[in-house]
């Protein structure tokens, strides 16, 4: 078999760790000798053993000699665990074939040069853009300091998200909520707005009991993430009764309702407002991502989904379709105005399915 299907193979592995690796890249690993696959393994969870450790423990006295194939390039460091370029070395394999470099600069470059140090040959690129797409948060919060920024929106065929009235459960169907589990599941983060949690009281988890093929172990819920500039939250609202709460105000850190929601676990973060009214998007990114997170998902309604639309920074919108009409006085998809053809925003379809009786589209910027 080419290199070609033995990485196809360790990027199946990794995408077994697409729901609990967070802060951490999908990582899978495979070790070939003579034409047999000898080891496997994939990485987890943030702090377990990475992926080439499992392989290679799977591969024992016969990784002398082998070829392994890695999806991302080995990591040079000692973090919470010692670097997989050493391990490799150790097991003295000859040859190593690492799908994408990483681009973190603690690694960078520097496993493939610890390994070629070594006297063991590498090659790199094979199955690149998949291995990148498997990561994509991770890349492009190394590359631009953001997280990467998912859009989930659900309406009705006339482009509509709820009632003026603000009510919106359910446009959707339950096969198309089930399907959101899995997006949320693989982000680091959930942001929505005040406006959602006062209309939906929401809890906005994670719920893998609603899973019919759910197989990896206690779930990693991401942080829930309200812009809440007055502070309007009701510090009886069910998304605070779970832990991972970030509060997004222009109130000030030493305001009473502050101090209220701390005693209750939450963290609050408090951003100057004197250049304006709404909270900043582009700070509010940059803060997920010093704090390592990887995948936003966005799930609001119009005025916030609209705010991440005209920041320009959103990298892909999740778009649910029912069969219903909801008529010109509901809410739309999007709050941000356009005025003429020029400012349109050009996007491409990425995929288009059915999920149950709803579709579901996925786009990307133009």
């Amino acid at each position: 078999m080419t290199d070609t299907v033995y990485m196809a193979r360790a990027l199946q592995l990794a995408a077994e760790g697409l729901y609990t690796t967070q802060p951490n890249p999908r990582v899978g690993c495979v070790i070939v000798k003579d034409g047999q696959i000898v080891g496997e393994g994939f990485h987890a969870r943030a702090g377990q053993p990475h992926a080439e450790v499992h392989a290679l423990q799977q591969a024992g006295k016969q990784a002398n000699g082998a070829t392994a194939y890695v999806t991302l390039e080995p990591c040079a460091h000692y973090g919470r665990t010692p670097p997989c370029a050493n391990a490799l070395i150790d097991a003295q394999v000859s040859r190593v074939v690492i799908a994408a470099l990483d681009s973190n600069p603690l690694v960078a470059g520097k496993g493939q040069a610890m390994l070629e140090a070594a006297g063991i040959s590498t090659t790199v690129g094979v199955l690149e853009a998949e291995a990148k797409a498997l990561n994509s948060g991770f890349f492009r919060r190394m590359a631009g300091g953001f997280p990467y920024v998912r859009v989930k929106t659900a309406a009705s065929l006339d482009g509509r998200t709820a009632m003026q009235s603000g009510e919106s459960k359910w446009i959707t169907g339950a096969d198309a909520r089930r399907d959101v589990q899995k997006w949320r599941a693989q982000s680091g983060a959930i942001i929505t707005g005040i406006g959602t949690v006062l209309a939906d009281n929401p809890s906005l988890t994670v719920r893998p009991q609603d899973w019919t093929d759910w197989h990896y172990g206690e779930v990693v819920q991401p942080k829930r993430v309200i812009l809440d500039s007055q502070l309007r939250m009701p510090l009886d609202a069910l998304i605070l009764q779970t832990m991972g709460v970030i509060i997004v105000t222009h109130q000030p850190i030493t305001h009473i309702k502050v101090q209220q929601l701390q005693a209750l676990g939450v963290d609050v973060w408090c951003f100057d407002s004197s250049s304006s009214s709404k909270i900043d998007i582009l700070q509010v990114l940059t803060k997920l991502a010093e704090q390592g997170i990887n995948d936003v998902l966005v799930e609001a309604g119009a005025t916030i989904a609209g705010a991440f639309v005209e920041a320009n920074v959103v990298d892909e919108w999740i778009m649910y379709f029912a069969p219903t009409l909801l008529g010109s006085d509901a809410k739309p998809m999007f709050d941000w105005p356009v005025h003429v053809m020029a400012q349109q925003r050009q996007l491409q379809i990425a995929d288009l399915r059915m999920v149950g009786h709803d579709i579901r589209l996925i786009a990307k910027p133009r």
